[in-house]
């Protein structure tokens, strides 16, 4: 199943000039095997219910995308990151919301991962990627991937 194309994402926005909902999301390497990364699959019910996505979630009101981090990964997938950095933002629209995907690579944390929202969760190598249906705003950050790992 090929991930969605993405129409006119605005890749690293300086500035947005309309609603949105700030989306923090984690680029996650595995310990032991530095060829896969993780991703869960959207629950039914949601937006985009059973497409594969990065773990993470909207901010809350006054909340850094530091601290969104931290709470969605622990709230999601149970850990704890100790060390983030940014990775890449997609400000993209969709017909019935637009949204700021704001990435992180996260390259240390606190526990184990594990499911708690009942969530399926992935590790995949880059050469899966066409096999997993991802949401548009995630296209421009596979393609980074991409193009980072052949660099």
């Amino acid at each position: 199943m090929p991930s969605t194309v993405a129409d006119n994402p605005v890749i690293n926005p300086l500035e947005i000039n309309e609603d949105y909902i700030h989306v923090v999301a984690a680029l996650i390497w595995h310990r032991q095997n530095r060829q896969q990364f993780l991703i869960a699959q959207r629950q039914k019910g949601r937006h985009l219910e059973d497409y594969w996505e990065f773990p993470g979630g909207k901010l809350e009101v006054n909340e850094s995308p530091w601290q969104g981090l931290r709470r969605e990964l622990h709230e999601e997938i149970n850990i704890r990151p100790t060390s983030a950095v940014p990775y890449l933002q997609v400000y993209y629209r969709y017909p019935d919301r637009n949204i700021l995907l704001d990435t992180w690579l996260v390259e240390d944390y606190l526990g184990e991962i594990k499911p708690c929202e009942q969530q399926a969760l992935a590790w995949i190598e880059l050469t899966q990627i066409d096999s997993y249906r991802f949401p548009p705003a995630d296209v421009p950050i596979l393609e980074a991937i991409k193009c980072n790992a052949t660099t």
